[in-house]
């Protein structure tokens, strides 16, 4: 039996505006979602409907409302996310769930090469070749990635917008994890990175990842769907 490794069962979200007296503002409701190896499940809908706000539940950095979003590992028990402890979410998003979001976030004066190393040095520990094998996969996915290699020792922070979402793209996708939440990856892109990213997607898919995405530009998410689910179909009643 293929199980799925993401399950979203009537899961809800509502946001208080502690501001506006308390109003209570209803996101969706009942959304339910199952997505397998190899599929990338495309999230379709005007902007303002929460296709931002599922992934971030998936990656709790929201908490739903209600409804359970359960992940399932390769090989370990599922995590019930909506119930994890902060140590599961933590291990979770280290070895599980990859998240491609629309800002890089870094320490600042970490050179680009470290910070796209930073995935695996952190499984290498102490080990000397394991930190170099590290490093020289890095330098693979930034010239993949068409970062010049005068780049690779300076800080992301001084890098155009374009640049500085090939360094998160590289980041959140070299170290290959189970499930991949992709937010408008090709967004500040040109079209011959776009067309690096569609590669990656198709390969991470061809591995076995699940994935869930979003994309304004309709071309890119014809080009890696393998099914679209419409956030509208779950929106709450005004």
């Amino acid at each position: 039996m293929n199980v799925p490794l993401l399950q979203i069962r009537g899961v809800a979200k509502r946001f208080t505006l502690h501001q506006q007296n308390h109003l209570e503002l209803s996101v969706f409701e009942g959304l339910e979602l199952s997505v397998s190896a190899g599929e990338c499940v495309v999230l379709d809908g005007a902007s303002g409907l929460g296709k931002s706000t599922l992934l971030k539940l998936i990656h709790a950095n929201y908490r739903a409302s209600a409804g359970r979003i359960t992940v399932q590992p390769p090989g370990a028990a599922p995590v019930e996310v909506t119930e994890a402890d902060p140590r599961e979410l933590v291990r979770l998003r280290r070895d599980t769930i990859g998240y491609v979001s629309q800002f890089l976030r870094v320490i600042p004066r970490v050179p680009a090469l470290d910070v796209v190393a930073e995935p695996l040095a952190e499984d290498a520990g102490d080990d000397p070749a394991a930190l170099e094998a590290a490093r020289e996969e890095a330098r693979r996915w930034l010239t993949r990635l068409s970062i010049p290699e005068r780049l690779w020792h300076l800080p992301p922070a001084t890098f155009s917008g374009g640049e500085q979402q090939r360094i998160n793209i590289a980041r959140n996708m070299i170290k290959p994890k189970p499930l991949l939440l992709l937010d408008e990856p090709t967004a500040s892109l040109d079209a011959a990175n776009t067309r690096t990213v569609i590669e990656l997607i198709r390969e991470a898919a061809a591995r076995g990842a699940a994935m869930v995405g979003i994309f304004h530009d309709a071309e890119v998410g014809a080009a890696v769907a393998t099914r679209r689910v419409n956030v509208a179909d779950f929106r709450s009643p005004a």
